[in-house]
């Protein structure tokens, strides 16, 4: 986070600089994510000593040391990285409150933390990172890229973006774009394999299994159908499961945004298509039920529901 210094006044009295100044919590932690305090003055338009000399006064008024020193870098002790957290949140509560008054109602700023799956976050999300940061000058974006499903009040995450049903009810969710899925493999896999015309021909083929998801659920003409599949690669990465199939080992369920230029190609090819899945997903960004919602946090959902369209780029066209 790179704050306007403009918004965190210095304190002038000696009563005032008893209380924690907002500048030298914000040049901490700038010190510290640069592990320079030079560097981090300069954004600040502070000179080495000067900045030097605040943290020195915040770690005094805090009865704490928080960064070690060396002629070459900083680094944070046990008690900066306690304090750290804390800064940040800090920071970023001085953020939505500036945001949520006069001229920033309209102006989206401060730090946004998002999380998202890695493999979808690095495919959609990464090449147009930059063109939202364009568009926002005064956000910052901490993008975290895991396919741990990730507690957002824990962990401090403003935006969750989350694929497929959601289960926590406590949260806020919008629908960005539709889950398409489909059955697919390789050609070279159903040549040496045979193609399956039923769900319960899946009991017969190695198939690659997304985390314990070993349960498909198929809709049929004599209702709906559960077939409990099998085979010997399971994984919690889509894009092992991606290579898995482009090697022509086994039959897998996967969405449309991962697979529709392979499908478009011919490097992979649908099977079962007579024989809907029984549950419709969804791509959502899910944020925390709270009464004040940042503007950061709007801006990027209608910047990326904008972005994947309706019906989603990835299924515009064909397959």
């Amino acid at each position: 986070m790179k704050p306007d210094a403009a918004a965190f006044p210095i304190a002038s009295s000696a009563d005032e600089r008893d209380r924690l100044d907002l500048l030298d919590v914000a040049l901490f932690v700038r010190a510290a994510l640069l592990a320079n305090v030079s560097a981090a003055g300069r954004e600040f338009g502070l000179s080495p000593a000067v900045a030097s000399a605040r943290i020195a006064s915040l770690e005094r008024l805090l009865g704490a040391r928080l960064l070690h020193r060396t002629t070459r870098r900083v680094s944070l002790t046990q008690d900066g990285e306690v304090f750290m957290a804390r800064a940040e949140a800090l920071l970023d509560a001085a953020s939505a409150a500036r945001a949520s008054v006069g001229r920033g109602q309209a102006e989206p700023q401060g730090r946004l933390r998002v999380s998202m799956p890695s493999s979808f976050g690095r495919q959609h999300v990464s090449p147009v990172i930059a063109q939202f940061l364009r568009r926002y000058p005064g956000v910052s974006v901490d993008l975290r890229l895991t396919d741990t499903v990730v507690d957002l009040v824990d962990a401090g995450v403003d935006v969750g973006i989350r694929l497929g049903a959601l289960k926590d009810s406590s949260l806020v969710a919008r629908r960005l774009a539709v889950n398409r899925r489909v059955i697919c493999c390789a050609p070279s896999y159903l040549a040496e394999r045979g193609t399956p015309h039923h769900p319960a021909d899946l009991a017969q083929h190695e198939c690659v299994i997304l985390s314990d998801q070993r349960d498909w659920s198929f809709v049929t003409p004599t209702g709906p159908l559960n077939v409990r599949v099998g085979g010997r690669l399971a994984t919690d990465n889509g894009e092992v499961i991606r290579d898995a199939l482009l090697a022509g080992f086994g039959i897998a369920l996967k969405s449309t945004w991962d697979v529709a230029p392979y499908l478009r190609s011919g490097a992979l090819v649908t099977v079962l298509d007579t024989y809907p899945l029984a549950e419709t997903v969804a791509i959502w960004a899910v944020y925390p039920s709270r009464a004040f919602v940042p503007p950061k946090t709007i801006a990027f959902i209608d910047f990326l529901a904008a972005h994947f369209g309706d019906p989603p780029y990835w299924d515009a066209d064909p397959l």
